[in-house]
């Protein structure tokens, strides 16, 4: 089986963290310039980056010019978040962003919903999924580097949250659910780049800043959330949808399978505080 390439960046300038993780990772041979790309971020609540809580617009920024470097024209900022979309947009400074770059902002929760079967789904057998995403022919994955209430951590794959609603169907067997969405996703979402520049401890919501400098991008939304999860101090294999997902062929959870390159897991771990009913797992 040939191994797959998670990057791990350190730095002070988002911007140039993006660039060097993504060549990395090869991003050129991902996304094609005829692509409708679509750009995903964590903008689940209506609070500043630097809280920990959601995506650094200069990350995304980066990664719109990136894009625009491979000929691609056509590209979208979108997120369905959790409450006032709209808001966090003005919030995180997005708007910005895509008036300066010239690419469609658009809030998935008010987007034209259509209804998709999921075949062999357990429990999410069907899901309203927003146009636009369906529309797109590559997605580039940008979540928040954070731990969560239910799932333990919230990165790559949950991330795809913001596509559906309405999103309370997802909290009755979360992790099995969660690999069920991203099952839909597998091939489309061609690049995950987790922002670490500062991540969330204790809840994805209402956490605790940590500031940690780092990125982390990778091809596999699996292998991206386990080198992620580890980042975290978390180990990766109490993390039950990463488990389900490797079983289902989504990815790999094996650190045996996967290439890290750029900085070593360990000179950039440091031990995230979990939300209480994980305390069993805290190092």
């Amino acid at each position: 089986m040939e191994k797959t390439l998670v990057a791990i960046i350190k730095g002070k300038n988002p911007k140039e963290m993006v660039r060097k993780a993504l060549i990395l990772i090869k991003y050129e041979k991902l996304v094609e310039p005829e692509d409708k790309v679509l750009i995903k971020p964590n903008y689940v609540a209506a609070k500043h980056p630097d809280t920990g809580i959601t995506t650094d617009s200069r990350i995304v920024e980066g990664i719109i010019e990136l894009v625009k470097e491979l000929g691609v024209e056509e590209i979208t900022v979108g997120e369905g978040g959790a409450w006032d979309t709209d808001k966090a947009f003005d919030v995180v400074g997005i708007r910005d962003v895509v008036a300066r770059q010239k690419v469609r902002l658009v809030n998935l929760n008010t987007d034209e919903r259509c209804t998709i079967k999921i075949p062999r789904a357990k429990f999410l057998k069907e899901v309203g999924i927003a146009k636009t995403v369906l529309e797109c022919t590559s997605i580039i994955n940008v979540p928040k580097l954070k731990v969560h209430h239910m799932a333990l951590v919230t990165l790559s794959m949950k991330n795809l949250m913001g596509f559906i609603l309405p999103k309370n169907i997802m909290h009755e067997h979360i992790n099995q659910k969660i690999v069920e969405l991203a099952s839909i996703f597998v091939d489309k979402v061609k690049i995950n780049l987790v922002d670490g520049f500062v991540g969330s401890e204790v809840d994805e919501v209402d956490g605790k800043p940590v500031k940690m400098d780092v990125v982390v991008a990778g091809r596999d939304m699996v292998a991206t959330d386990t080198v992620s999860a580890a980042i975290m101090g978390i180990p990766p294999e109490k993390v039950r949808y990463l488990k389900i997902a490797e079983e289902q062929g989504l990815g790999t959870a094996s650190f045996k399978n996967i290439t890290v390159v750029g900085e070593k897991i360990e000179d950039v771990k440091k031990g995230f505080q979990l939300p209480p009913q994980f305390q069993e797992y805290q190092n």
